[in-house]
């Protein structure tokens, strides 16, 4: 088995070179959007009423989540970025597109009537003196099933926008807009350009076949074949490579927390990446999208597997010690590159 240090021609120069790279090449975000909300308090006291603690109101904050929060990694890492999505009329659909940057491209997101957006609310609860922690979370999801007429409308300016792609992102969260079969039909021209799909599915990962990559994480991975890996190196081995096989993608970047990642690919020895920085993790909301996100715009800008994958692995190790649904600048991630690599 690879590891990280023993990766051929692994250099600071090399990665920073792929970092400058990337800025303004076009990434298509596919997905679902969610509004993530922030609602943020001080503790007051215990409630008489149940064993509860009382908040008293600080403020909310709304900012993009799922394929939103993908776009907008994408944008802070430098990359050019168009957000193909569904957005409700509503209250959280407002305050969700408000936030983007100027660097994602909203033209393609359509806001069809009846349409509401998902919304995401974590209560976050702390005291005077310490850093405020999330205590519950509330999902608040359409419950109108997807019509034809809204994917209708996505699709047309999905086909619009992958015309100009320089690697597509797929980022279903289960709505129902996305499919494998309806992904497939829309990237299907691309293929004699080359360009890299990748896809970040929570419930129908097994499903998306003969794409570039995919990044589940380890419970996903553990779920989806109904097995336990643990602190195993032959079970993760066996299950990386089942996913590998069952996909038949170019490549499975196994995400596993403290434990790094662990990329397989087709002919190769499976590749060991340590976890990045400290594993005293404040907050992993939104990881995943900041991993992928880095990812695709590395391959869109010709980066090998293996050096896309340990880029990623700089930027998760960077967001997991921000709080909130985070990002990760271009400036912040060569500066980790260098502090890790450049004295080697």
């Amino acid at each position: 088995m690879a590891t990280a240090a023993a990766l051929p021609g692994a250099s600071a120069r090399r990665l920073l070179d792929l970092i400058a790279a990337a800025r303004g090449r076009r990434v298509v975000v596919l997905g679902d959007l969610i509004a993530d909300e922030f609602v943020s308090g001080r503790i007051s006291r215990v409630s008489r009423e149940a064993p509860v603690l009382i908040l008293e109101y600080d403020k909310t904050e709304i900012v993009p989540g799922g394929a939103g929060n993908a776009a907008h990694n994408v944008a802070t890492l430098g990359g050019a970025v168009t957000l193909v999505a569904l957005a409700g009329r509503d209250e959280p659909g407002r305050r969700v597109l408000a936030s983007f940057p100027s660097r994602v491209d909203r033209r393609a997101i359509t806001r069809p009537a009846g349409y509401h957006t998902p919304v995401k609310t974590r209560i976050l609860a702390g005291g005077v003196h310490s850093a405020k922690q999330q205590v519950v979370r509330v999902d608040r999801f359409t419950r109108e099933p997807m019509t034809d007429a809204w994917r209708a409308q996505w699709m047309r300016a999905a086909t619009t926008a992958l015309r100009q792609a320089d690697a597509v992102l797929v980022s279903d969260y289960g709505s129902g807009l996305l499919s494998p079969q309806v992904v497939t039909a829309l990237v299907a021209p691309l293929a004699a350009r080359r360009v890299p799909v990748l896809v970040d599915s929570r419930y129908d990962l097994l499903r998306y076949r003969g794409l570039t990559a995919c990044t589940p994480n380890e419970s996903e991975v553990e779920q989806a074949l109904d097995v336990t890996i643990g602190d195993a190196p032959r079970a993760l081995e066996r299950a990386g490579r089942a996913i590998l096989k069952k996909t038949r993608m170019d490549a499975v970047l196994v995400t596993r927390g403290s434990r790094g990642m662990a990329l397989f690919e087709h002919g190769t020895p499976t590749t060991h990446i340590p976890i990045y920085g400290s594993d005293e993790i404040a907050d992993v909301t939104g990881a995943g999208d900041t991993v992928m996100a880095t990812l695709t715009l590395a391959l869109a800008a010709g980066a090998s597997m293996t050096d896309a994958a340990r880029l990623a692995n700089y930027a998760g190790g960077l967001v997991v010690m921000k709080r909130g649904t985070a990002t990760v600048s271009a400036r912040e991630l060569a500066a980790a590159v260098t502090r890790d690599l450049g004295g080697r």
